[in-house]
């Protein structure tokens, strides 16, 4: 896979890129990051990117020439373009997954300032938000989803790491404990030390549940539970309510 940014302060991604598993991906061959100077393309001879808006406002919009002109030197037949921007639908690991499925180069395209020029959109392919809150620009948005792509690139990390993590199959992961057994009282459940597989089981499905449950409803309810964890999510609510 080929990830592409496109920014004002492409310094922002040094050691973004050669850090944890996004180092690993790179130097393992399985992802190619690159990060182009959308400044060095400006046509102004002043090197500006950006002007106020035209009809008044506040803050600084930014030229499409310079944005464009970088997009097309380095956008292919096979390209996929995405705007950072927050009037978007917001990224989830379903929209990571079908990312990571359907396209080998994907190029993310990071506003700064008050933002963009709109026609700017008129050479993407989509839009994504990282939440309903704003940013001073997108370079912090493109490394999230830089981040959560990378992840699914198969041969970056196993694939048992990932399949029963928060997300991935509609609930919040379980809670997860190492050494030691105890800490300043804290101990980790038995039932975690009893070696026994299926009771083991059963009890992160509930307390994965439970955690659903206390911090995300909105995710149960776009969930079909099974009987099985419709049955332990009624004691899991009965618990709670008890507390």
């Amino acid at each position: 896979m080929k990830i592409t940014i496109l920014t004002l302060f492409p310094e922002m991604f040094e050691g973004f890129f050669n850090s944890s598993i996004i180092k690993k991906a790179k130097y393992k061959g399985l992802v190619e990051y690159r990060a182009i100077d959308v400044r060095s393309f400006t046509e102004n001879k002043h090197n500006r990117v950006d002007d106020y808006p035209f009809g008044g406002g506040q803050g600084m919009i930014m030229f499409p020439q310079p944005m464009i002109d970088a997009l097309r030197s380095v956008k292919t037949e096979k390209s996929h373009v995405i705007m950072m921007t927050p009037a978007a639908p917001t990224f989830t690991q379903k929209k990571a997954h079908e990312l990571v499925s359907n396209y080998e180069d994907i190029i993310l395209l990071c506003a700064h300032y008050e933002g963009y020029d709109e026609r700017i959109l008129d050479y993407v392919d989509e839009v994504i938000s990282i939440g309903d809150y704003i940013l001073t620009g997108g370079e912090t948005a493109a490394m999230v989803v830089t981040d959560a792509l990378t992840r699914l690139v198969k041969g970056v990390i196993t694939e048992d790491s990932t399949v029963y993590e928060s997300f991935e199959n509609g609930l919040l992961e379980h809670p997860q404990y190492t050494r030691p057994v105890d800490y300043e009282g804290k101990v980790v459940p038995e039932i975690l030390l009893s070696g026994h597989h299926e009771k083991i089981r059963l009890f992160n499905l509930k307390e994965s549940l439970r955690k659903t449950y206390r911090y995300r409803k909105d995710l149960l309810e776009k969930r079909n539970l099974t009987e099985e964890e419709q049955v332990l999510l009624n004691e899991v609510i009965s618990e709670e309510n008890e507390k």
